[in-house]
């Protein structure tokens, strides 16, 4: 019998874990869960933070470093950049059998320069000639500010994951700027076999701050819960309607990948809700779930995976948006406050991370 992993491979879901640590590498954890189906692998700031934070895994490195650097941002690169190196050669016979469909691991530019296109596409091209793996992510915001440089990047041949996307109206500006750097990619001469993406649409976190001015408007109401599935579920439809197109069909004849929609922030934030559910009801062919180790467990242990649950019910996931607008609570504002501090959070567990960094440092060195 087909575990929970396999049978979404089974939908044509690609399974992720979104965690990332030395002990985690380096004791077999992650080459054991992609014994058990699991294919990919994306970190972000605060996973990071986490990972240097705990235990002493990485302290012989950093007194190594220390010699030679004395910035802490670049001794935590330097860390980075071995981490996601190991991860990425756990990942290579997988990305290499689906010819770089899956095998990827994800990096992600420093969070503070969201909103500054040049320094964005910069460090994406330092990180990626950095770690020097062809199933390397390099990680940027959807911004409107990381949509040029999104687009700039791919146009390079560096592949991308696109990250924090909360609305529709971005993820199709962000599907668009793919199109158009495969467009210019393939226009220099590049293989467009070589360059991939996907678009990494948040779910939980919708439903936290939907849910939080429903409450405070109606109390408890009949649509808690029901935002960050619809919101899901008709961002799927964008994404069919966009690589379904003519001019990207074209693309495609000649051997380049669509961007897939890759589900994160998939771990439930309220308790009452199943802790599996953005699982469940995300199914569907050619997508990626990215789930934290917990929910990986949860899935493998109690997962029921019933069908390609992303094409049903879409007209009522347009209704559900609608039924918000009338219960008095903006979709618009809702996917921008989550943007804002999406990128806020993230950069705090940067500007954490190089604290606790150098905080790390002078112990180590002192001692």
């Amino acid at each position: 019998m087909s575990t929970p992993l396999q049978q979404l491979s089974e939908h044509g879901q690609s399974v992720w874990i979104d965690y990332l640590s030395r002990t985690f590498v380096k004791n077999g954890d992650l080459k054991g869960l992609v014994e058990q189906g699991v294919v990919g692998v994306t970190s972000n700031p605060t996973i990071f933070q986490a990972a240097i934070a705990e235990g002493d895994a990485y302290d012989d490195q950093i007194r190594e470093l220390s010699a030679e650097h004395d910035d802490p941002k670049e001794i935590f690169w330097r860390l980075a950049v071995d981490d996601i190196r190991d991860a990425c050669d756990i990942l290579r016979p997988v990305w290499d059998e689906g010819k770089g469909k899956d095998g990827w691991v994800s990096l992600e530019v420093d969070p503070n320069l969201a909103h500054d296109t040049a320094a964005t596409k910069a460090e994406a091209q330092r990180l990626h000639k950095l770690v020097d793996r062809p199933n390397l992510f390099i990680k940027i915001p959807a911004t409107v500010e990381g949509l040029q440089a999104i687009e700039d990047t791919i146009a390079i041949g560096i592949p991308v994951n696109v990250t924090l996307i909360f609305s529709l109206e971005r993820h199709r500006k962000v599907a668009e700027a793919y199109v158009a750097g495969v467009q210019r990619w393939v226009k220099s001469g590049g293989d467009p076999t070589a360059v991939a993406s996907v678009a990494s649409f948040f779910v939980s976190r919708v439903d936290t701050e939907a849910d939080k001015r429903l409450e405070a408007q109606h109390g408890e109401h009949e649509l808690m819960g029901k935002l960050a599935i619809a919101n899901a579920k008709l961002a799927y439809q964008t994404y069919r309607e966009i690589f379904m197109d003519p001019a990207w069909k074209e693309l495609e004849d000649k051997g380049a990948t669509r961007q897939r929609c890759l589900w994160a922030s998939t771990g439930v934030k309220n308790p009452e809700y199943k802790d599996t559910v953005y699982v469940e009801e995300l199914v569907g062919p050619d997508t990626v779930n990215t789930m934290p180790r917990e929910l990986v467990e949860a899935v493998l242990d109690h997962g029921e995976i019933r069908g390609d649950a992303l094409l049903q019910d879409t007209d009522e996931a347009s209704r559900v948006l609608d039924e918000f607008e009338s219960a008095g609570v903006s979709y618009d504002e809702v996917v921008q406050v989550l943007e804002r501090e999406g990128v806020e959070k993230f950069a705090k567990s940067f500007s954490d991370l190089i604290e606790g960094l150098e905080s790390k440092l002078k112990s180590l060195v002192a001692a």
